[in-house]
C-alpha cells in the first residue's frame, strides 16, 4: 500500500453541513398520513467538498479546504468537524449563510430531507477563486467539488491558476454544461450526469466513444465515468480504456460515495500512483463507503484491508505495526477473535504449515510476527537466517491460514504483543504459558495463551544439516 502522508491536496467547492436525526417510527401521525419519528439521536457531518477533504485526511494525506460559508452556527460546527479530523480550512464569507441538509432516518431508512440553502452570491465566489490562485502552487493536486450551489461560479480562473502552477486538476462536475471545466486534467461525472451532456450511451463501446470525443472537445487528459453497479470507466488520451467492475456486495446508502471516490482518486494520484491504479483504489473505496449509512469516510486501514482481501490469492499481506494495530481494532470491533504467534520461520517447511493451520483454528484472524534478520542472527548465530526477512514474510503470507504478517526487531515479540492486544497468543513447544513472551499482557487484557505441540520430525536445523551432508557426500563422490 502507498504511503499517503506526504501528499498535499487542495480542495475547493460547495461545502455544507449534513445533519442526521435518527429515531423510531412507531406510528402514523393523526394530523397527516406521515410517520411520527421519536428522535433519539442527533449527529452532524461535513458534506459536499468538506466530505471530500475529510476522506482525504482519513487516508492519511494532508487536505486543505476552501469554501464559502456564513458567519453562523452551521459554519462553526463545520469548522469543528474539520479541525478534529486534521483538515485545515480557509473561508470566503457570504450573507447567504452556510448550506445545511437535514435528514430524518428510522431503521436505517431516510424518511425526509430538508435543505436550508441560498445560492452563493458572485462576490464570495470571486474571493474563493483568488484564494485558489494564491495557494494552489503549494499542493500536489487541486480537487474541485461542484454541487451547483454557486461557490464555483469562477471555476475557469481556478483551473488556469492550477495549470500555470503545474498542478493537476481533478473535478467532480455538476450540471448540463461541462465547458467551464475545459482544460482540467480529469473530470469525474457519474453516468447520469455524463449522459445528460452527450446523450444516452447504451453499450460500453458507445460510452467510451463519446468520452473520447469529450476529451478532445474539452481539452481534458482523462475522463472517469462512475457507473454504479457497473463499476467505472476511465478514458484517457494516451491509454486504452480502463473498465472496472463494481466491488460493492451490499449497498446501504450512496450518500457521499462520489466524494469518497474523488478523495481516493486524488490521494492515490498525488502519492505517485498511476491514474489506473488510483482509479482501482477509488473503486475499492466506493465499495466500502456504500455499506455505511450517511455521509461517511473510509480510513486507510479499511482500504488496505479491502484491497488485500481482493488480492488475497496473490498472498502478500505484510504490513507495518501501525497499520496492523488499526486492522486488529477493526477486526475485534466486528467480533472477530485475533490470534498471534511468532517465530523465525527460516526455510518454511510442512511442520510450520501444520502448526500455523492449528493456530488459525483458534480464531478468525491469524497474525504471524516474524523475527527480523538481525534478531535471527542473535538467536541462531551469524550464519542465519538463510532466507532474508522479505522472503520469509512473503512465503508466510502466501499461506491461506495467515491473515497478517508483521516483523519485529527484538529477541522476543513481547512489546509488539502488548501493543496489539490479541485475543489469543499461541506458541509451539514445551513452554509453560507463563514463560511465553507477552503472555502477561494478553492475560491482563482478558485474552488466552495456548501452547501447541510442534510436529515431530520437522526442523530447519535438520534440513540445513541434511543439505550440508549432501554437499559433503557430493564432494567425496567427486
Amino acid at each position: 500500500m502507498h504511503d499517503f502522508s506526504h501528499s498535499k491536496i487542495l480542495v475547493v467547492g460547495d461545502v455544507m453541513l449534513d445533519q442526521y436525526w435518527t429515531g423510531r417510527a412507531g406510528r402514523i401521525s393523526p394530523e397527516a398520513p406521515v410517520p411520527v419519528v421519536k428522535v433519539a439521536d442527533e449527529e452532524v457531518r461535513a458534506g459536499g467538498a468538506a466530505n471530500v477533504a475529510l476522506n482525504i485526511a482519513a487516508l492519511g494525506a494532508k487536505a486543505h479546504l476552501l469554501g464559502v460559508v456564513g458567519e453562523d452556527e452551521y459554519a462553526r460546527q463545520l469548522e469543528t468537524l474539520l479541525s478534529e479530523s486534521g483538515v485545515s480550512s480557509d473561508w470566503a464569507y457570504s450573507s447567504s449563510g452556510t448550506i445545511c441538509k437535514l435528514r430524518v432516518l428510522s431503521h436505517h431508512q431516510q424518511l425526509i430531507r430538508m435543505d436550508f440553502e441560498n445560492r452563493v452570491p458572485a462576490e464570495p465566489a470571486r474571493v474563493l477563486a483568488d484564494k485558489v490562485a494564491q495557494q494552489v502552487a503549494d499542493y500536489d493536486v487541486l480537487v474541485i467539488s461542484d454541487y451547483a450551489k454557486g461557490a464555483l461560479q469562477c471555476v475557469e480562473p481556478m483551473i488556469a491558476a492550477a495549470k500555470q502552477a503545474g498542478v493537476p486538476v481533478f473535478i467532480d462536475p455538476k450540471g448540463t454544461d461541462f465547458s467551464p471545466y475545459r482544460g482540467a486534467t480529469l473530470i469525474k461525472p457519474n453516468q447520469g450526469e455524463f449522459e445528460a451532456i452527450v446523450g444516452a450511451c447504451g453499450q460500453t463501446e458507445a460510452l467510451v466513444e463519446k468520452a473520447e470525443e469529450a476529451l478532445n472537445e474539452l481539452d481534458l487528459q482523462a475522463l472517469l465515468v462512475t457507473r454504479s453497479e457497473h463499476g467505472m470507466a476511465l478514458v484517457t488520451k494516451t491509454e486504452k480504456p480502463y473498465l472496472l467492475k463494481s466491488q460493492a456486495q451490499e449497498v446501504f446508502d450512496v450518500t457521499g460515495a462520489g466524494d469518497t471516490v474523488m478523495a481516493a482518486l486524488a490521494t492515490g494520484f498525488a502519492s505517485g500512483m498511476s491514474l489506473q491504479n488510483a482509479v482501482h483504489l477509488a473503486n475499492q473505496a466506493a465499495s466500502i463507503v456504500v455499506r455505511k449509512v450517511g455521509t461517511s469516510t473510509v480510513s486507510k486501514a479499511e482500504l488496505d484491508e479491502a484491497i488485500k482481501a481482493s488480492m488475497r490469492h496473490q498472498g502478500y499481506v505484510a504490513m507495518n505495526e501501525d497499520e496492523l494495530l488499526e486492522l486488529v481494532g477493526l477486526a475485534q470491533n466486528n467480533g472477530e477473535r485475533v490470534v498471534i504467534t511468532n517465530g523465525c520461520f527460516d526455510l518454511l517447511h510442512s511442520g510450520h504449515v501444520r502448526y500455523l493451520n492449528e493456530a488459525a483454528k483458534l480464531g478468525e484472524r491469524l497474525i504471524v510476527a516474524v523475527n527480523s534478520d538481525e534478531s535471527v542472527q542473535m538467536l541462531k548465530g551469524p550464519s542465519r537466517p538463510i532466507v532474508p526477512l522479505e522472503g520469509r514474510m512473503e512465503l508466510l503470507s502466501a499461506l491461506s491460514c495467515v491473515d497478517w504478517v508483521v516483523p519485529f526487531n527484538e529477541q522476543t515479540p513481547e512489546r509488539l504483543i502488548c501493543k496489539l492486544k490479541p485475543d489469543v497468543l499461541v506458541k509451539g513447544g514445551d513452554y509453560r504459558p507463563e514463560e511465553i513472551a507477552g503472555s502477561q499482557c494478553v492475560w491482563q487484557n482478558g485474552g488466552a495463551v495456548e501452547v501447541l505441540s510442534f510436529w515431530q520430525g520437522y526442523s530447519t536445523t535438520n534440513i540445513v544439516e541434511r543439505i550440508h551432508e549432501a554437499e559433503r557426500q557430493e564432494s567425496l563422490d567427486e
